[in-house]
């Protein structure tokens, strides 16, 4: 008998007849002798509406109120696969975050996880229950309901996961595991079977959906194995995320193509090129809960230099606002922008012992006549900013060029 948490999303969950599959599922894992902990989003489209019917009455919500009104999305959704759980003659337990005692801290809509007191849950699997979680969602010290942030319910997931030291952290989703790119835009993608921790990592960091980046930070600083698996599929041993390379993954230079079309990029013209200057820009950014991803600082000349870096959309205006007065303060000469970028990205831990990755990416991106804006690399990374008008081509083609269509 194993303890097991699973995590459906809000596709998984979209209507009752969904959520009654899930519990059918959930009671054939329950038939083998497992324990288990089922985590849910709230019913899919529903934090959208939410947060909608926020907008229509203050056009920058209050984030603590937001987060009081969207937590309730996935309140609903413990209530109802309870009730199915039952149903199918399961003793199950529905609890928030707040009831977990999931303790965050107080940066409403990205709080983060410090705590969790896994008593009450214990008690109850061991009375027989399964027990059903909201995910997405906490409580500060103060009482006050926070939630984590955008695809947070893996993030609860993993998190419980390590806190019970659960024997595996199960992300049941609308797609089958992990692909070397997206399907949709290159049919011949691959599912792997398995993929390395620091894959997976830079993979969610650079815009696949398949993990929230959170969930897998989470992942492996508890060591949680985590499976990737699809809820629309009877059985399937989906995607397992490992912590160690074997030497058949050695071979496989390249595991997937990445991108992300959720990014901006700014550039300051005109910086005084003096120590401290980075730090007195990105600081009050910082400070504005935004985080910076991507940052290119060009060898000054006169004493002047020019600094990029990129943000995500949603932070993109409130970033240019932050700015305005750091701009004066270091007279700088201005600041040039724009929303329509996408970053592209070629992952694999065979770059640690292959050389030439880069040239590879470069000349075939070189071929099609798109142009590099901006370069970032890491031991088994290189991401590549480029004109988001032509992201599918370069996914397609460096899909090609890495030979990732043909099976290993």
């Amino acid at each position: 008998m194993a303890l097991i948490v699973q995590k459906y999303g809000g596709t998984s969950v979209g209507s009752p007849e969904r959520i009654e599959n899930v519990a059918r599922r959930v009671a054939r894992w329950h038939a083998r002798g497992h324990q288990l902990v089922v985590v849910v989003s709230a019913m899919s489209g529903e934090t959208n509406r939410l947060i909608a019917l926020a907008k229509e009455i203050q056009e920058q919500p209050d984030p603590r109120e937001l987060d009081v009104m969207v937590s309730t999305g996935e309140q609903v959704t413990i209530g109802l696969l309870a009730m199915a759980l039952k149903k199918v003659g399961l003793k199950a337990r529905s609890y928030t975050g707040a009831q977990v005692k999931i303790i965050t801290d107080s940066a409403f809509t990205k709080a983060r996880i410090l705590k969790i007191d896994e008593e009450r849950l214990r008690a109850d699997l061991d009375d027989g229950c399964v027990v059903v979680v909201a995910g997405f969602q906490g409580v500060d010290e103060h009482g006050n309901i926070t939630t984590l942030g955008r695809g947070g319910s893996d993030t609860t997931g993993v998190a419980l996961a390590a806190a019970l030291k659960a024997e595996e952290c199960q992300i049941y989703t609308d797609v089958d595991g992990v692909y070397t790119t997206d399907p949709r835009i290159v049919p011949e993608a691959r599912r792997l079977k398995t993929i390395t921790f620091e894959e997976m990592l830079e993979m969610a960091s650079l815009g696949s959906r398949v993990l929230q980046i959170r969930s897998v930070e989470f992942a492996g600083k508890y060591k949680v194995r985590l499976r990737v698996l699809s809820s629309f599929e009877d059985e399937g041993d989906g995607t397992l995320i490992t912590f160690e390379e074997d030497e058949n993954m050695e071979q496989a230079i390249i595991s997937g193509i990445a991108f992300n079309r959720d990014e901006a990029k700014i550039t300051i013209l005109g910086v005084p090129d003096r120590p401290g200057i980075a730090y007195q820009i990105l600081g009050p950014i910082g400070d504005a809960n935004v985080d910076v991803d991507m940052i290119v600082q060009n060898v000054g000349y006169d004493g002047l230099t020019d600094f990029s870096f990129t943000v995500h959309r949603n932070d993109y205006q409130k970033t240019l606002k932050t700015l305005e007065p750091v701009v004066k303060h270091i007279q700088a000469r201005g600041i040039i922008s724009g929303d329509k970028i996408a970053k592209v990205s070629v992952v694999g831990v065979g770059m640690r012992s292959h050389a030439g990755i880069a040239s590879t990416a470069f000349r075939t991106l070189a071929e099609e006549g798109i142009n590099i804006e901006m370069i970032s690399t890491s031991e088994i990374k290189i991401s590549v900013v480029i004109d988001e008008k032509y992201t599918e081509l370069a996914v397609r083609v460096l899909h090609k060029a890495f030979n990732l269509d043909q099976a290993s």
